[in-house]
């Protein structure tokens, strides 16, 4: 029997599912999970734990177990992007006009000032401490895997108790398998007509996760403005890619690879997926056109 749960948390629509005849006792605890997550790593809550970090730049911080990890995980994908991926850019999201909750946001006639980033090679840690120093004036926005974190998280947490899949705002992380052995049908939305999709996928274990330009969009300084932030220049990105949606391992890589598909455009990003291994993708570019990876073919649902 498919148990499911419906609820809100990181400022989008989540969704649990387990696959179990059996009523698991953690199932109807997953949405505090997340809640004691967000607290811990959002940068909309005044008082969440990255809050106070980001404003004692240059001071040593003790931080949570939560904060510890989910910050690694974002210095491990800068590394590995070698800076495309960056958790220092606060700064330039909140110049570009996201400086409040998506919901909040109105047209604001300023012109975008570009606030190029790299700061997140001058991050200390002591792992013995666990603590943090941000370099001054250098803030971190954890959006870019905390979903995908989480995702992967309750995934593992739930999926002790028969197979799950954990739907955070698009981030998609299963734990194994359907009961009877068959893989979980997801869905790839089409960004021009969101009620359709382009293919249906068939994931056993691991994560999807798309990266779009399509959805959140806001006007400043007389032009659209969207969050994807390229690091390079310090602006939204500018890009054929309209969205990626990428099939990975994790959630979190799935969820990293998507942006570096968008940030680097439909030729190059698709050239960079193609050399991960067991990582697929489908590509959607502003023309419409639907570019897609060598291995997608294995995930398709015939």
């Amino acid at each position: 029997m498919m148990q499911r749960l419906d609820f809100r948390a990181m400022g989008c629509q989540m969704l649990a599912l387990l696959d179990s005849d059996r009523r698991a006792a953690p199932f109807d605890t997953v949405p505090g999970w997340f809640e004691t997550w967000e607290q811990a790593l959002s940068r909309f809550r005044a008082d969440s734990e990255l809050s106070r970090l980001n404003q004692r730049t240059g001071q040593w911080v003790r931080v949570s177990a939560t904060l510890w990890d989910v910050t690694h995980l974002a210095l491990v994908a800068a590394r590995w992007t070698d800076g495309l991926f960056s958790p220092t850019i606060l700064n330039a999201l909140e110049a570009a006009g996201y400086d409040r909750t998506f919901a909040e946001i109105g047209v604001d006639e300023r012109p975008v000032m570009p606030q190029p980033d790299g700061q997140w090679r001058a991050i200390q840690r002591q792992s013995l401490k666990r603590s943090l120093c941000l370099p001054r004036n250098a803030r971190l926005d954890l959006g870019g895997v905390a979903k995908g974190w989480a995702a992967d998280r309750a995934a593992k947490k739930l999926g002790v108790h028969g197979p799950a899949l954990i739907d955070a705002g698009g981030d998609i992380a299963i734990s194994g398998p359907q009961a009877d052995g068959s893989p979980w049908p997801i869905g790839i939305s089409n960004p021009f007509q969101p009620d359709q999709h382009f293919e249906t996928l068939k994931i056993a274990a691991g994560g999807v996760a798309t990266s779009g330009r399509d959805y959140r969009r806001w006007q400043k300084g007389g032009a659209w403005q969207h969050h994807i932030i390229d690091p390079r220049t310090g602006l939204p990105a500018q890009t054929d890619v309209l969205s990626a949606t990428v099939i990975a391992p994790s959630a979190f890589e799935a969820e990293v690879a998507a942006k570096v598909i968008l940030l680097s455009g439909s030729v190059a990003g698709l050239e960079w997926l193609e050399e991960q291994a067991n990582y697929a993708a489908v590509i959607v570019r502003e023309d419409g056109r639907a570019v897609t990876s060598a291995q997608l073919s294995n995930y398709l649902w015939n």
